[in-house]
């Protein structure tokens, strides 16, 4: 007789890593908007992200859930898209899953209070940074191609 398997805390952290669903704008837009991204927890609220900023040591990261991913397979893409001006630190700049630095971005939740965020590692020359954005719903973009 077989004995019914139970996954363990390692084995679900690794399907997870394995098998994350590869979110859409809308996906992504959707997500976003079925969460309070007012109330947020104590670990949410030191965090002051609506731009990328480095993770700050003092913030809790196992209170992060892995939800999806936005890395399209296409990583040595490293166009931006900034149609109104705006550059890759400014809190108000588009976020476009099909440019830089999104299209190498995992997407996450708080498993305490719901607010969601885009994480990449930034592999510098001479560092190695984590970075953190706040999903903003109205900033979310689905455009293929630099306006000009």
């Amino acid at each position: 007789m077989r004995t019914k398997y139970k996954a363990t805390k390692k084995d679900k952290l690794l399907i997870t890593k394995y098998m994350t669903k590869k979110l859409t704008a809308k996906a992504l837009k959707n997500l976003t908007r079925s969460i309070d991204q007012d109330a947020k927890c104590k670990n949410c609220a030191s965090l002051r992200c609506a731009g990328w900023e480095t993770m700050p040591s003092s913030f809790n990261q196992e209170k992060l859930e892995l939800v999806g991913t936005l890395k399209s397979g296409n990583e040595e893409l490293w166009d931006e898209y900034h149609p109104k001006g705006t550059q890759i630190w400014s809190a108000d700049a588009p976020i476009s899953p099909h440019f830089h630095p999104y299209n190498k971005c995992d997407v996450h939740i708080c498993k305490t209070c719901g607010t969601s965020y885009l994480r990449y590692t930034e592999f510098g020359g001479y560092y190695v940074d984590q970075r953190i954005r706040e999903l903003n719903p109205d900033l979310i973009t689905d455009h293929t191609q630099i306006e000009k």
